[in-house]
């Protein structure tokens, strides 16, 4: 069955897939379609990715070196995967592709390589908040355009050798102006590292147009959920850093150590270097297949849509409130998080999932001093609804309508805190639907998420 951007829309492309027609239990008996507003956590795979990995699963076999026809296919199919990531985000010529398991991966990976401090904003998710040790983290300002100032004092004081920024904020959705930042950096004299989860699923990305020197991107944010992600840049710096892993893959030659001495170790360059062990094929072939799909599928003006649709009937709702960093911000992609006064988040997103079969996600998304500063509840948490392909106006309207009907006569299921998470109680759906034994009832959360 083939999912499109609108159940309502006849002009845009059709963007497939799986899952589309998932119908979920709800505590009040009987199903309910299933409404994922959580692909900016994990998107399902687009069914041109599956067809792909399962016509490439007969010729699995380990790449490089194996003389076997199906190693060999694996290979070319590994290395041209290379390229079409490549060619989707806008590389130059003499970039290099390493493949990685997730952005976070992609961005430790470069943090191992930068000859120097690192500057970065306060808004930041986890992973480029925290994988660069060393360095100042600028707080954001109030708006874009003093932000930007804030960041070229920085730089001009700091000297750093890289800016670390977000593509798009995980938690608001919030586009800054990459290229604008990336001249502010390398006049003086900083490279830029982007972290594009969240913004290549939404918006075509050039990093050789923009100047933008390093990008890291997740496959299971770009339809593509099979456990690859890459890191994308200039090779200088990879080709000289110490390797990421040490292992097979990873060398050009091994000397035997001498009596009480160390193995001497020629390493390859980039991106071999920092790949080291068996890669991940089908992963690596996934991530491609999105990468080679999804230009003739994004739809910004229709996300853009949506997301208005859905932020103008929340803010109907009373008690409800949007969050933004910078009013200023001219830029978004489909994301929108918010509060709803009296009510804890994970209650919310308990209520939504329950009761209505719409996932969204709870907490502070791996963003914890950004939701300090924006929640404005008790325990700094809110909701986040991410739309994308395969996103209709009845998804958006079924959580207006959820909303607007928790707040006017509460929630019609019991709920309490059980292992640190909202949860109906009772809760009668049970979580083993593919009879695997897996244990009912809510497990702990972290930061909440991506």
């Amino acid at each position: 069955m083939t999912a499109v951007l609108s159940s309502r829309r006849g002009t845009c492309a059709p963007a497939t897939v799986t899952g589309a027609d998932l119908r979920v239990p709800l505590v009040t008996g009987g199903r309910v379609r299933y409404a994922n507003l959580d692909l900016a956590a994990s998107a399902p795979a687009l069914t041109a990715v599956a067809d792909h990995v399962s016509a490439l699963l007969p010729y699995y076999a380990s790449v490089h070196r194996g003389a076997g026809y199906a190693s060999q296919v694996c290979t070319a199919v590994l290395e041209k995967a290379r390229e079409t990531v490549a060619t989707f985000v806008g590389a130059r010529a003499d970039d290099v592709v390493v493949f990685t398991r997730n952005t976070t991966d992609a961005l430790n990976l470069l943090a191992g390589c930068v000859p120097g401090p690192v500057l970065r904003l306060d808004v930041e998710h986890h992973a480029n908040l925290l994988a660069w040790g060393g360095g100042r983290v600028l707080r954001a300002a109030s708006t874009v355009e003093q932000t930007l100032a804030d960041l070229r004092d920085a730089l001009a004081a700091d000297r750093p050798a890289l800016l670390a920024v977000t593509g798009a904020s995980n938690v608001t959705g919030e586009v800054l102006p990459i290229a604008e930042i990336a001249k502010i950096a390398h006049a003086a004299g900083a490279r830029v590292a982007v972290d594009a989860a969240q913004l290549a699923p939404h918006r075509r990305v050039d990093i050789a147009a923009s100047g933008v020197d390093y990008l890291a991107l997740s496959g299971h944010k770009l339809y593509a959920p099979f456990g690859a992600g890459a890191l994308v840049g200039r090779r200088d710096w990879l080709d000289v850093a110490p390797p990421h892993l040490s292992g097979g893959g990873a060398v050009h030659a091994v000397t035997a150590p001498a009596e009480g001495g160390a193995a001497e170790v020629t390493w390859a360059p980039a991106p071999h270097r920092h790949e080291a062990g068996t890669p991940n094929v089908l992963g690596a072939a996934a991530l491609a297949e999105a990468c080679r799909v999804l230009p003739g599928a994004l739809d910004p003006a229709h996300e853009a849509a949506l997301l208005h649709r859905l932020e103008t009937g929340l803010a109907r709702v009373p008690g409800v409130r949007t969050l933004r960093i910078w009013p200023d911000s001219t830029d978004r992609v489909a994301v929108s998080t918010f509060v709803v006064d009296g009510h804890p988040a994970g209650l919310v997103a308990a209520y939504l999932s329950a009761e209505h079969g719409i996932g969204v996600r709870d907490g502070k998304f791996c963003a914890h001093p950004l939701l300090a500063r924006l929640a404005g509840t008790p325990d700094a948490s809110a909701v986040r609804a991410s739309l994308g392909l395969g996103t209709t106006v009845e998804d958006v309207d079924r959580l207006i309508g959820a909303v607007e009907r928790l707040v006017a006569d509460g929630p019609a299921w019991e709920y309490a805190v059980v292992d640190g998470r909202w949860s109906p109680v009772p809760d009668p759906r049970g979580t083993d639907p593919l009879g695997l034994g897996v244990p009912a009832g809510p497990t702990a959360a972290g930061c909440g998420g991506r």
